[in-house]
């Protein structure tokens, strides 16, 4: 198993309140929907585009309670009052992916995870009923962590994609050309970018993860979790000097068994 954003997304997981699990399963299928239509298939960019803009009039359906192709969305949304410019965000960022295949700087880049993977955190908020904003940015910290944890994990997957999301800046500052990552070279250089794009990654996950302990019982567990999760693939990176092209790392049993226990420890 990988750290994939939308994969760490708690569909239908026991630990989630049973009047939450449909809830949550209809912003999943949105997301995953739209994240499809970015990624996946052979469809010409413009083809993509069209069928995100297709979505964003959907949510202006919901918004205005007209007839939609999304009934357990539109529920989701009139039930729990969530802010449909959320939604709207996850699809702005799917559009760029469509369109940007290079990030300048880190500022470029969370700026993307802003709205690619900030807007889940801050949904599962509303449907929780705890939204307030010092919350909110510990959920924000989690899920660009978790964001950008994937992109170092997904170095050669992305780069197959024609995507890079080192930002530019980066790479020049640690003296990596971007022919490194066609090559799968890992040298010294290469080492030393990765170990700071992990630290960076590390010390986000853990300024947010006290949002568990603050939303607490079977939801806040679910979260210290997923936290270690992102924290055990950031040190299977370090472990192989950054090398993710040849030993990708990916979370294993055993892992799971060491993730219980440091989540567990976390709770006291």
């Amino acid at each position: 198993m990988s750290v994939d954003h939308y994969e760490n997304f708690p569909v239908a997981s026991w630990l989630l309140p049973a009047h939450l699990r449909a809830p949550v399963r209809a912003i999943y299928r949105f997301a995953r929907t739209a994240d499809d239509i970015a990624d996946e298939g052979d469809d010409a960019p413009s083809l993509r585009l069209a069928k995100l803009a297709a979505l964003a009039a959907q949510l202006d359906a919901i918004e205005a309670g007209r007839a939609n192709d999304w009934p357990d969305l539109a529920e989701t949304v009139v039930r729990h009052a969530l802010p449909v410019a959320l939604l709207r965000d996850l699809l702005s960022a799917f559009a760029q992916d469509v369109t940007v295949r290079h990030y300048a700087d880190y500022a470029a880049l969370l700026d993307y995870c802003r709205r690619s993977a900030n807007p889940i955190g801050r949904l599962l908020l509303h449907l929780y009923r705890r939204h307030e904003p010092a919350l909110a940015a510990q959920s924000d910290a989690i899920c660009t962590a978790l964001q950008l944890t994937n992109f170092w994990q997904d170095v050669a997957l992305d780069f197959a994609k024609g995507r890079i999301y080192l930002p530019a800046a980066e790479l020049h500052r640690f003296g990596v050309g971007e022919d490194a990552i066609g090559a799968g070279r890992v040298d010294a250089a290469w080492s030393a970018l990765m170990a700071a794009q992990t630290a960076r990654a590390r010390a986000m996950l853990e300024s947010g993860a006290p949002l568990a302990r603050s939303l607490g019982g079977r939801i806040g567990f679910e979260l210290r979790l997923v936290v270690q999760g992102g924290l055990r693939i950031l040190e299977r990176i370090d472990a192989v000097a950054g090398d993710v092209f040849g030993r990708r790392p990916v979370l294993r049993p055993l892992d799971w068994l060491r993730m219980s226990a440091r989540a567990a420890l976390m709770s006291r």
